[in-house]
């Protein structure tokens, strides 16, 4: 199948040819055709297969046909978890539309408000936007959605995970209810999807690789190493491999820095990016890395969505995620559209969790290699995959429902969760009230046949003690003491 047979028009198509493509992924030649129908959409795919231009390319060739935005409208919406997601796909817009007559444009935090509201009031056919940013302006009245034919989540997932799921809904609430939505995203989890289904009506729903799949293009392996080794062994593989476009993965932010500092003083050019950098510092550390002028780009988890940058030959986890989904789209940044590239992990013992979730995610044990001068004196165990089949749980029985009356506490109830006959206290209390309502036919002292003693008769004249001290039964043993044993009442102190 060809560009030319999903339905798009000229411009379109002379922007692909501009662009070297001629033959469309499965998730564009899957998704086009039904979004061109005004379909709802659930894609999944995973990083890498060009699923920003399986929404990107319909999306410019439905506006074409439309009438252009007036001041401070929006015609279609995309909605991001990034900074550098919104930008990337502002660019593949701009890209794919530049033969267009339609005005598109990026608004996210960090960078000032003024220059997008000047945007905005002139009208735009496409904004991508991150939640926060987008309400911000709402708020100020800079936009309005009152025109909105298309909503777009691009990674869903992530967003949601993120916390934007309220962000979400107030802005779904606000867009008109006749419009079409799509959902894009490299995974979907039960979870998400459940609440996903919930954003869009009848979604038609594609997926054309494994869920939580890496890319076969990328050779996957680890390197045991202890936690205060891992900045020197990068080092070790950065020189003897003469690396010199990498990209590092780090779990915090203090973490980022202080492998750019370490890289610093091994004469080895790096920049980090992470929440803590402002917008122009992350645009510029990107824009160089991309260019070859930074030779390590270390980030955290905010870059691993959506950052497409060509031919990156290594990706490299210094610390691997918490969250086994996110070492997919980490080591998605390479083999890329085809393209090969490696993933390396540095891991030390107390990451074995995450390891083996992640391999229990991938369906693989990943390949170990320990690097002379650096193996780890605290051993990482074995892993190995989780192959038993999960029996689904049976449903607890209902608890039967027990009515007393207000200030009265049932026998049922005190007793808790042991049965009567297991119950020696509660037992021993139900005899005493056995013995009340039978009027005291019993003399005292005296137990029934087959019944316990549970107080012993004193000498009349004397204060009458209650038969149960502390809630416990007078004699634990037969009806009758034995020599030695202790009754219920303590009697005299032995002399």
């Amino acid at each position: 199948m060809k560009f030319t047979e999903l339905g798009l028009s000229a411009p379109i198509l002379t922007a692909i040819a501009d662009k070297g493509y001629e033959t469309p992924s499965p998730i564009q030649a899957q998704a086009i055709p039904a979004v061109l129908e005004g379909k709802d959409l659930m894609a999944a795919a995973q990083t890498g297969t060009g699923k920003t231009a399986g929404f990107t390319l319909p999306l410019l060739e439905l506006l074409s046909r439309g009438e252009r935005a007036k001041g401070n409208q929006i015609r279609a919406l995309i909605l991001t978890p990034t900074r550098e997601l919104a930008a990337q796909v502002a660019e593949s817009v701009h890209d794919y539309g530049k033969h267009l007559p339609l005005r598109s444009t990026a608004v996210f935090g960090g960078v000032s408000i003024n220059p997008q509201m000047m945007q905005l009031r002139k009208g735009i056919d496409i904004l991508i936007a991150t939640p926060g940013r987008l309400m911000d302006l709402y708020n100020q009245n800079a936009v309005k959605f009152n025109k909105v034919e298309v909503l777009v989540l691009d990674e869903a997932d992530r967003m949601l995970d993120m916390g934007f799921i309220h962000d979400i809904k107030r802005v779904i609430s606000l867009l008109p209810q006749k419009r079409q939505n799509l959902m894009f995203s490299a995974t979907f989890s039960d979870s998400i999807r459940t609440l996903a289904k919930g954003l869009v009506n009848n979604p038609v729903e594609i997926s054309v690789t494994p869920r939580n799949a890496a890319a076969t293009t990328v050779k996957q392996w680890i390197c045991p190493v202890d936690k205060k080794q891992k900045a020197r062994l990068f080092t070790e593989l950065v020189k003897e491999h003469q690396w010199h476009q990498v990209l590092v993965f780090t779990r915090t932010k203090r973490g980022a820095n202080q492998l750019v500092k370490h890289l610093d003083s091994e004469k080895i050019n790096a920049a980090a990016i992470h929440g803590n950098k402002s917008q122009g510092a992350r645009t510029k550390a990107l824009a160089e890395f991309k260019q070859g002028k930074i030779q390590i780009l270390v980030a955290t988890d905010i870059a691993a969505r959506g950052l497409d940058i060509e031919q990156l030959p290594q990706v490299v986890n210094f610390d691997l995620p918490n969250v086994a989904e996110d070492y997919v789209h980490r080591i998605g940044r390479t083999g890329r559209a085809g393209a090969t590239g490696q993933a390396i992990s540095l891991v030390s013992a107390d990451e074995f969790d995450q390891l083996s979730a992640i391999e229990n995610l991938i369906g693989k044990l990943l390949e170990r290699e320990e690097i002379l001068g650096f193996q780890p004196q605290h051993n990482l165990p074995e892993s190995r995959l989780n192959t038993r089949s999960r029996k689904p749980k049976k449903p607890k029985k209902p608890k039967p429902h027990i009515e007393h009356k207000d200030g009265q506490r049932s026998a049922d109830v005190a007793r808790g969760h042991k049965p009567a006959g297991k119950n020696k206290r509660h037992r021993a209390s139900g005899n005493n009230q056995d013995q009340k309502q039978t009027g005291g036919n019993t003399s005292q002292g005296q137990a029934k046949p087959g019944s316990r003693k549970t107080a012993s008769a004193k000498p009349a004249g004397n204060s009458q003690q209650p038969a149960n001290r502390g809630g416990r039964s007078g004699n634990r043993g037969n009806s009758s003491a034995k020599p030695g044993q202790r009754s219920g009442n303590r009697g005299p102190a032995r002399g």
